[in-house]
């Protein structure tokens, strides 16, 4: 009530957010003018100005409308395209560090390029982030003639770089790349011997393209970098036999709302009976509980063709938003060898975490984060509390004209697709493309099938065709098209009424620039074929007038098939189940009816559909059989969809719940990275780190005396454990008990005494060394402890939180509990990381082999073998390290280790 009385007097947001950015657009239109009349050198020289302007303190706000109007004037002259003032104001929610919802077709691409030139004159870094590497290349070569004119630099991040490449790209002005290489270079960063090895710089500000995808569907899976442990996969196969065995809602319940899969006590019976064990949850057993439960969700809520594929002898994810391929990355927890195992292919040994990090954490490390796609406000909320990012509904530049109709509903899958097949018949003979869309693989070649059987000509995007993608939904717009999609989000292509538009790619590559040809082209564009065909004659070279030729046909059959289509009604999207998700039904919605184009939509459901099935349809399978409605009537009723709405709801809210769980487990570990990242950048800014290491020595003496010296009274001292730890370091001091007994404070006085020899010590082995080899060895020693450290601590936390949820059964909550255990253990990380890298610097044997060579830069991707410090480190065992000096312990101490990091992806 009190909302519907503040938006009758303020209006709605949707309104209020149009005020603010109304003026700001005026502003900018009334530059236009003036801007058309500055010479192309005066116009590229704007970015000097506007640099000069802000070093000398003028705000980024202050410059937008004067900057705005010179991208607007410079992507006219460049690249044929003037700004709408609708995209205007979707660059002013951008900058603003707001999301800008923009529908499909309404050129979002073009859009950014105003936020991200206003940004870049910061000299900062802007980040624009894509989904695939395809997208990231694509946008960062067509808008590269804008940033060019303007003497803004332009670096594109792609999967297959090397570290030369990456921190290139990484050093212009604006870069592209996918949300997957910003995260995992991030984490490389922080892995690295050499500040030099870095390739990111700050983070100032990203755009994120299909922000909804990026930061909400890919953000319930963190970015990983692993290492392969030593774990046999035997034990994969061994549990993958006995499921089979396991009877359902006898020895287990699959709950498919959750998708997870609990065993009954006479399933666990059953377990121990086929196992030969006496108690699958004894302490000893727990790896086995874990695994039995996998091995279960692998075979009853993963399905092939669904969830995952099976290609090259190889498990790989299909990702459930987008319908593509994820090629490299991998289930954790010991899920995806559960499936290599079920699918009886190669199982890959399960890795152990290295470094990770989620989306939601990497993206707010940006002091400015903003996003566009054509559909956020539905997960508006979240936005908000996640990201503290507000969506911005920007309104189209022309009406849309899409006629979206209500669903159908049947009782039964079969009774569906027979209608779904006779519209399609219909749809083709009238010459109306059809985009069908599917909510999985498996559903996309049912369908297909019986597309084939009834002799009807069709085309198929899904994962398994995906390098086919640019060709199919190019086409998909031709008259009387067939094309069935799995999952269209993202896709970053735009279907065009009559098919793809060859001439325009002829017009692109035409270099000739006299004066015929230019008009030509013009003429082309403007779709003025009599007065092209009339410049055609003129052209007096064979070839041009032959060029001319192919490029007006192509443009003659283009515009028959679009007025055909347009007659038809458009393009039509044909859905043939609802998404978990409404955005992703709106997406596929939105790939009509672009620009004013006119179009069409429906879905066909089923009450055996997944989301009807599991959320609840009782009732209106009740109501269908109490109405005796005959097989193949369908429904359409406010209360089927009503239905509907709330069962996508009750998913969207529990895949919130599921983020934000996520989140909130990793914001642990998040403040623990943070430490470490801290700690290690101050050691690789700095070329001297012994101010950092005498605190460390300070802090080891201390501890050591308050362990072994409690109290007052130096007679119930335990000094000869002290001296035992004296020794282990090779420190000379005669310390007894008289020495301390007529002191004030007698444990003060023990802690100068040795803090004081301790310092020496170290201060004397620098000298004996050298200064700048020392320097080196120590900064070398500190990284590879550090590494190991927190390699150790990532794996335990792993652990940790693997058998957290068992607390629950006392009554306490698990995430309370995480954080309580996981900072006590990340305190005693912290204390052993002091304590080995005194104990290492002064026992480590130095030797001079040859003058100090440059400090060694190699730069391994992520996926190849990458070491520490030192290959090896104890004391039967010589290694060469980057110092070019021989580095053995005096006695004992440390295990041989070698770092393998390799990406999970």
């Amino acid at each position: 009530m009190i909302q519907n009385i503040l938006r009758v007097i303020l209006g709605s947001k949707f309104e209020r957010d149009l005020k603010k950015l109304i003026p700001l657009v005026g502003q900018i239109n009334s530059l236009e003018e003036r801007m058309k009349t500055l010479s192309d050198a005066d116009l590229s020289s704007q970015t000097l100005k506007f640099r000069e302007r802000i070093v000398k303190g003028e705000s980024l706000d202050s410059i937008l409308p004067e900057a705005f109007a010179t991208v607007r004037e410079v992507s006219q002259r460049t690249m044929g395209m003037r700004h709408f003032d609708v995209q205007m104001m979707g660059g002013i929610a951008l900058h603003g560090g707001n999301i800008a919802e923009m529908k499909t077709g309404e050129g979002k691409t073009l859009t950014s390029t105003l936020s991200v030139y206003l940004n870049a004159l910061a000299s900062k870094g802007v980040h624009v982030v894509t989904v695939n590497d395809y997208l990231a290349k694509r946008d960062a070569n067509w808008m590269k003639p804008i940033y060019d004119f303007l003497g803004i630099t332009v670096g594109i991040i792609q999967h297959d770089m090397d570290h030369e490449q990456r921190k290139v790209a990484y050093s212009a002005d604006i870069t592209y790349g996918t949300n997957n290489e910003f995260g995992f270079d991030y984490l490389r960063d922080n892995m690295v011997s050499h500040r030099d090895h870095k390739v990111q710089r700050s983070h100032f500000y990203a755009i994120v393209d299909e922000v909804d995808s990026i930061l909400i569907d890919e953000a319930r899976t963190p970015l990983i970098i692993s290492g392969s442990s030593d774990e046999t996969t035997d034990k994969y196969v061994r549990i993958n036999k006995i499921i089979p065995k396991l009877i359902e809602s006898e020895d287990f319940e699959v709950d498919e709302k959750a998708r997870n899969v609990l065993l009954s006590e006479r399933g666990v019976s059953h377990v121990e009976e086929i196992l030969g064990i006496d108690n699958l949850y004894a302490p000893e057993n727990v790896d086995l509980v874990h695994h039995v439960h996998q091995a279960l969700k692998a075979h009853k809520i993963f399905q092939k063709d669904v969830d995952y594929v099976v290609q090259d002898g190889e498990v790989v994810i299909v990702d459930e938003f987008t319908g593509r391929l994820m090629a490299g990355r991998r289930y954790s927890d010991g899920l995806h060898q559960s499936l290599e195992a079920k699918e009886n292919v190669t199982i890959a040994r399960e890795s152990q975490t290295l470094a990770s990090i989620t989306f939601q954490n990497y993206f707010r490390m940006y002091d400015k984060l903003a996003g566009m796609t054509g559909t956020a406000d539905t997960e508006a909320e979240e936005f908000r509390k996640i990201y503290n990012l507000d969506v911005i509904v920007i309104p189209p530049n022309v009406t849309v004209k899409r006629k979206d109709s209500a669903d159908r509903v049947y009782r039964t899958e079969k009774e569906k697709f027979d209608a779904i097949l006779a519209e399609i018949r219909d749809l083709q003979a009238n010459k109306q493309p059809v985009l069908v869309g599917t909510i999985s693989i498996e559903k996309s070649e049912v369908l297909s099938r019986m597309l084939t059987a009834a002799a009807i000509p069709h085309n198929v995007l899904n994962a398994k065709f995906h390098e086919r993608e640019a060709e199919i939904v190019a086409n998909a717009g031709k008259p009387g098209a067939v094309t069935i999609a799995t999952n269209m989000a993202g896709r970053g292509t735009d279907i065009v009424l009559g098919g793809a538009q060859l001439h325009k790619e002829n017009l692109e590559t035409w270099k000739d620039e006299d004066d015929l040809v230019r008009q030509f082209k013009e003429s082309i564009l403007k779709q003025n074929l009599e007065h092209a065909e009339s410049l055609m004659q003129k052209m007096e070279s064979g070839s041009k007038q032959k060029r001319a030729s192919e490029i007006l046909q192509s443009v003659k059959i283009w515009k028959k098939n679009h007025d055909e289509v347009l007659t038809a009604g458009g393009l039509h999207i044909l859905g043939t189940e609802r998404h978990e998700a409404r955005r992703i039904d709106n997406q596929l919605r939105g790939r009509s009816g672009r620009q004013g184009d006119p179009g069409s939509s429906r879905f066909y459901l089923s009450l055996q559909d997944d989301l009807m099935r599991i959320f609840g349809s009782d009732r209106i399978a009740g109501l269908m059989k109490w109405a005796n409605m005959p097989e193949g009537q369908e429904i359409e009723s406010k209360m089927v969809s009503n239905a509907i709405a709330r069962a996508q709801k009750r998913v969207e809210g529990h895949n919130f719940d599921i983020r934000k769980h996520l989140l909130e487990y990793d914001d642990v570990m998040n403040r623990q990275r943070i430490v470490i990242y801290k700690m290690r950048n101050d050691v690789l800014e700095n070329e001297d780190i012994a101010p950092l290491i005498l605190g460390f020595i300070e802090e080891s003496v201390e501890n050591q005396v308050v362990t072994h010296c409690e109290g007052s009274n130096p007679s119930a001292w335990n000094l000869e454990s002290l001296k035992e730890w004296l020794v282990g370091l090779d420190l000379q001091v005669e310390i007894s008990e008289n020495d301390f007994k007529k002191t004030k404070n007698p444990q003060l006085a023990l802690f100068d005494t040795i803090n004081a020899a301790a310092k020496a010590r170290y201060e004397a082995r620098g000298e004996q060394v050298g200064k700048d080899i020392w320097k080196l060895l120590e900064r070398n020693i500190f990284l590879d402890i550090l590494d190991h450290r927190w390699k150790e601590h990532l794996y335990s936390m792993d652990h940790l939180r693997e058998g957290i949820w068992t607390v629950g059964y006392s009554e306490r909550n698990p995430l309370v509990e995480y954080k309580l255990q996981g900072f006590r253990m990340f305190d005693v990380a912290i204390e052993n990381l002091k304590n080995e890298v005194v104990n290492f610097l002064f026992r480590v044997e130095v030797s001079e082999n040859s003058k100090l060579p440059e400090e060694r830069k190699e730069y391994k991707k992520v996926g190849q073998e990458i070491t520490g410090g030192f290959e090896q480190l104890s004391g039967s065992k010589r290694s060469q390290n980057g110092a070019g000096v021989t580095v053995t312990t005096s006695s004992g101490g440390g295990t041989e280790r070698k770092t393998s990091r390799r990406r999970k992806r």
